[in-house]
């Protein structure tokens, strides 16, 4: 197998040389400038740009002198901080200029000091995380006399400072390595060890070893577990635009099996034979191998996929949303059914890995997604919950949603697993709405029962001494009902992040119901909740993005405060809104409440509060119709009139 160039997005690579004064740090630039050697360079040069055409890449190279002097120490950190790799030289002749390295120079770049640019007192450190090149100049002037293995000396201070890429000797005066040193340096940018090589361990990173498992994947078109070897020539010409010969396939079995016994089996490459050939690639510094099938199957350097692959349909208004299409869903349950080894109709936590285990990780190993949706006594994931699972994902993140169907098999449009809704606003005016999942914002004061509720929702049974979940949270299932499922997200907004939210005149552009959670038997609850309403209910008509709302009294097993019952259903019936519907979540009593949300949400032009502002527009409206239609009548009385006129006219004119 071999490599091609450079195919990812870099369009140059900046490098920075420093090092302690007198190591030859402008010579050695000279010298691979000009490719001869000139014992006069002035102590600094100015930025010295390398042809594209210089190395395999064909990247061109910016390569930025520094001065070691203290007075330049400021200017020389600030370029430190904006290279892509840094060349730390030291003199061959001077070994106290290595062991500057590891006590200054190697630290100073871990290190650098900066000076917070609103508090100028406050001083904090500043971690460059680029690659180092150690290189040893004036190679020719070293005594014969003070040989000393190079791996012995670097192998300590590379295992200390694991930023250092490579190490390597040269002579600017004998033209010794000159271009080696900056063909490393582009190397190491471009060809970054780190995201797939563990150095300590000598091992393959785990997300080198989840992108390369999907790469194998992709390429197992049989799906039986190994890489036969039509398959394998198949992966080399795609990668490589060249075909393997028979005795090259020989070839490479043959060095996995003696290596690697279990990489190679009856049929052909397995997955553990296909990392140990990466491994082996990166083992003799050939890691642009491995990068250049990593790139053509479409990662970036962070392992992740490109994001010209991950192009979504485009949402126009803040009132649509994303939704999978039922080629997603389809293709969705076959990855279910695939995983489902016990088909047992839930996935274990081992087979949701594993699902995942082609990605960089699990997304729902994490908030939002983690415990949002409803699971077994067991801990499994059942089809429903799996489903809805990728639903809320879409809705909230229809990126990442595009990015782990690709991870999970995918390979199709983006057009034809996500979609754009319809506009809400639309939805309103046509009385009706196409949408399959419906987002509710959860409002309420705290110890309202939001919690519980969502709880209740995803199948969890009330625990009085549960700990109270803090910040925002989601849940989501979906409804069974007559004329087709849907899948239902509730997002509970914390009482205290509510102005913020209310700050964006677009936030509420995203809810189809806004629901208003009160402990029934707390005067304070109701009145927040109350409070929460009107606000959210002025939002909605200033903004343009009315919603319909619902009160839901929580708690009901403590007994209703009087007030707050006639004052609810006073309120509902002013606004124009559904009575409060009443739950407990201790006693399981839930009175149909997620299917009422759903029906709100079905039906979107109606419980939307009739704020005064509201009630004036309309009847606003209704008076400029009326009128309109007095116009309308006058002008068609005028019209019958003037046509009756004429034709009498006509008559008298003919009897005459």
């Amino acid at each position: 197998m071999s490599a091609l160039m450079y195919t990812g997005k870099r369009t140059g690579v900046r490098v920075v040389v420093s090092g302690e004064r007198g190591t030859g740090k402008s010579t050695l630039i000279a010298a691979v400038a000009t490719d001869a050697f000139d014992p006069a360079v002035p102590p600094v040069l100015p930025p010295t740009r390398l042809a594209a055409d210089m190395f395999p890449d064909h990247v061109p190279l910016t390569i930025i002198d520094t001065s070691s002097s203290l007075e330049n120490c400021s200017k020389r950190n600030e370029e430190l901080k904006r290279a892509d790799v840094v060349v730390l030289t030291y003199a061959c002749d001077q070994p106290m200029t290595l062991t500057r390295l590891t006590t200054y120079w190697l630290l100073e770049l871990r290190h650098l000091e900066v000076c917070n640019s609103i508090i100028q007192v406050v001083r904090c450190y500043e971690i460059v995380r680029v690659p180092v090149i150690l290189v040893g100049c004036k190679l020719d002037l070293r005594n014969p006399q003070e040989q000393m293995s190079m791996e012995q000396v670097m192998a300590p201070i590379m295992h200390r400072f694991r930023e250092i890429q490579t190490c390597i000797e040269c002579s600017a005066s004998a033209q010794v390595q000159v271009p080696e040193v900056f063909h490393y340096a582009s190397k190491a940018v471009l060809h970054p060890i780190t995201p797939l090589f563990d150095q300590e361990t000598q091992s393959l990173q785990p997300r080198c070893i989840r992108a390369l498992k999907r790469i194998f994947t992709l390429c197992d078109c049989d799906m039986d577990g190994a890489l036969n070897d039509e398959e394998l020539n198949k992966f080399q010409v795609e990668c490589f635009n060249a075909p393997l010969q028979p005795e090259e396939i020989v070839g490479v079995k043959r060095v996995v099996h003696e290596r690697k016994p279990e990489g190679v089996n009856d049929i052909g490459l397995t997955p553990e034979g296909f990392y140990y050939l990466h491994t082996l690639f990166i083992e003799r510094e050939r890691i642009e191998t491995t990068w250049s099938v990593l790139r053509k199957f479409g990662y970036d350097d962070g392992l992740k996929l490109r994001e010209d692959l991950l192009v979504l349909p485009s949402k126009r208004f803040p009132d649509q949303s994303m939704e999978l299409t039922s080629e997603a869903i389809e293709h969705l349950k076959g990855i279910f059914r695939i995983n489902d080894r016990d088909n047992d109709g839930a996935l274990q936590p081992h087979e949701l890995d594993n699902l995942f285990s082609t990605a960089p990780q699990n997304p729902w190993s994490e908030a939002p997604y983690e415990d949002a949706a409803e699971t077994t006594a067991s801990g499994n994931l059942p089809l429903n919950a799996f489903l809805s699972e990728w639903a809320l994902m879409t809705l909230i993140d229809p990126k990442q949603s595009l990015a782990n169907l690709i991870y999970v098999g995918f390979n199709g449009s983006p057009a034809s697993v996500i979609h754009v809704t319809r506009r809400r606003a639309v939805d309103r005016k046509k009385q009706k709405t196409e949408r399959n999942v419906f987002n509710c914002f959860v409002f309420g004061p705290k110890n309202a029962g939001k919690s519980a509720l969502l709880n209740s929702f995803i199948g969890r049974p009330f625990s009085k001494s549960e700990t109270i979940p803090t910040g925002e949270r989601y849940a989501v299932n979906v409804i069974n009902q007559i004329g087709g499922n849907k899948t239902l997200v509730l997002r509970e907004i914390p009482e205290d992040e509510v102005k913020t939210h209310l700050s964006d005149k677009t936030f509420l552009a995203a809810c189809d119901v806004a629901v208003f959670v009160h402990a029934s038997s707390s005067e304070h609850s109701w009145k927040r909740s109350r409070e929460l309403l009107v606000e959210v209910a002025k939002q909605g008509e200033e903004s343009g993005f009315g919603v319909p709302c619902l009160l839901v009294a929580a708690k009901d097993d403590l007994g209703a405060y009087p007030m707050a019952v006639r004052d609810s259903v006073a309120i509902s019936h002013e606004l124009g809104i559904e009575a409060p519907v009443r739950v407990s979540m201790k006693l399981s009593t839930m009175n149909d409440v997620f299917y009422k949300i759903v029906n709100v949400a079905e039906h979107p032009h109606l419980s939307i509060p009739e704020t005064e502002a509201r009630r004036n527009r309309k009847k606003y409206l209704q008076v400029v119709n009326q009128s309109l239609l007095c116009v309308s009548v006058g002008a068609a009385i005028a019209v019958v009139g003037l046509a009756a006129y004429r034709a009498y006219a006509a008559r008298r004119n003919a009897s005459g």
